[in-house]
């Protein structure tokens, strides 16, 4: 049986290579059928903003392989809604299609998974 896995993200697209290795290894865990989930929290909840200019900063585009998570079976994807509205995010069209969850029930969705990992 496989162990389930919750991948919590904490860094911003353009804040180090962190953001994309929570993606690589959400895109790796799907292919394999891993059972798992996606939580950005803190400067994560950046990754969910559209139409980024990564190439001003000198860094990759992240959206590709964010929109790629639900083809490799990555579908329970969740956010954090007291870091969006921290960032001025709430009620902005995000890029995924994310639940959004109070702080409180954060350790909740934690529990339900087997490992959790944080980048």
């Amino acid at each position: 049986m496989s162990r389930s896995l919750l991948i919590i993200s904490r860094q911003a697209p353009w804040a180090g290579p962190s953001a994309r290795e929570a993606l690589d290894i959400a895109l790796a865990g799907g292919a394999f059928d891993l059972p798992l989930g996606l939580l950005f929290l803190d400067d994560g909840v950046f990754q969910l903003v559209g139409e980024q200019n990564a190439a001003s900063l000198e860094q990759k585009d992240l959206m590709a392989n964010l929109q790629a998570l639900p083809m490799f079976g990555v579908e329970s994807l969740y956010a954090c809604e007291h870091s969006l509205a921290q960032r001025g995010l709430v009620g902005t069209a995000l890029a995924l299609p994310v639940k959004t969850l109070a702080s409180a029930d954060i350790a909740a969705l934690i529990d339900r998974y087997d490992q959790a990992i944080t980048l």
